[in-house]
């Protein structure tokens, strides 16, 4: 299974080119469609986007296995809710990557008889279990980070000037128990709560300009999410949105193939 597993990784390059020349074909066409472009042109630019989609799924077969053997190795992670997110994502692909290839098999005649629009339905729900999970993730790591970064800033500052810590609005802190001139003056619920949004926005961005690999695996599960929720049926985008975002979703994964440390780990 290793040499397998091997030899599909050295593919995922050629996949990854292959899905943005279908998802720019999608996009291409909706704009030609909104531009009245003539129906011959708009037939030859759906038949390239069905052949790259066909190339597609043949150069995923087996990627089934190269999930099975990634959660394999996350399902020791020290993490708990990483190890969950993770390893449960990786067993839905693992699941996408099944249904993925039998829908192959029915597109090229292999199977006749396969129901290819039950089949489709099925590899996108699990393609958006995993891309939730992924999310999810996401999000987990980015709360751990803005707690550390929230504990840095408050540890240097008590450092610089312990009076800086003295909870006040502008740094989005305030005292647990009032004192009695607060009381007499209780400061506005708005001022507050804008105060501690700003805060939190701050630590956000700060949180994800030093973690490129981080901010790229989120906009590419956002780009990501929006496909099989339009395919289902869960929120229709159309296909200029689907296709703008499988194009940008694609430059982003061959970036982290270009680029290694761009990818997030584990």
């Amino acid at each position: 299974m290793e040499s397998w597993v091997r030899f599909s990784s050295q593919s995922q390059a050629k996949e990854r080119v292959f899905r943005a020349a279908q998802y720019a074909c999608t996009l291409l066409g909706y704009t030609l469609q909104r531009g009245g472009a003539r129906t011959e042109l708009l037939s030859t630019i759906k038949q390239l986007e069905a052949h790259m989609s066909l190339t597609r799924k043949l150069m995923r077969l087996g990627n089934s296995a190269e999930a099975l053997e990634a959660a394999k190795r996350t399902v020791h992670l020290s993490d708990c809710v990483l190890r969950l997110c993770i390893t449960v994502a990786h067993l839905n692909r693992a699941m996408y990557f099944a249904c993925d290839n039998v829908l192959w098999a029915g597109k090229t005649g292999l199977l006749p008889e396969l129901d290819q629009n039950k089949w489709s339905q099925r590899s996108f729900r699990y393609y958006l279990f995993a891309l939730i999970l992924n999310l999810t993730r996401d999000a987990y790591e980015i709360r751990l980070l803005m707690e550390r970064e929230s504990r840095s800033s408050s540890a240097k500052s008590f450092n610089s000037s312990p009076s800086s810590l003295t909870p006040t609005p502008e740094n989005g802190e305030f005292p647990l128990s009032p004192s009695p001139s607060s009381a007499m003056s209780p400061l506005p619920p708005l001022p507050m709560l804008t105060a501690r949004l700003n805060k939190q926005f701050c630590l956000l961005i700060t949180v994800l300009q030093n973690n490129p690999p981080l901010l790229l695996d989120l906009l590419k599960n956002l780009c990501d999410v929006f496909i099989p929720l339009d395919r289902l049926g869960l929120y229709p985008t159309g296909s200029g949105f689907v296709g703008a975002c499988g194009l940008t979703s694609s430059i982003l994964s061959i970036l982290t193939i270009v680029h290694p440390w761009l990818k997030l780990k584990p």
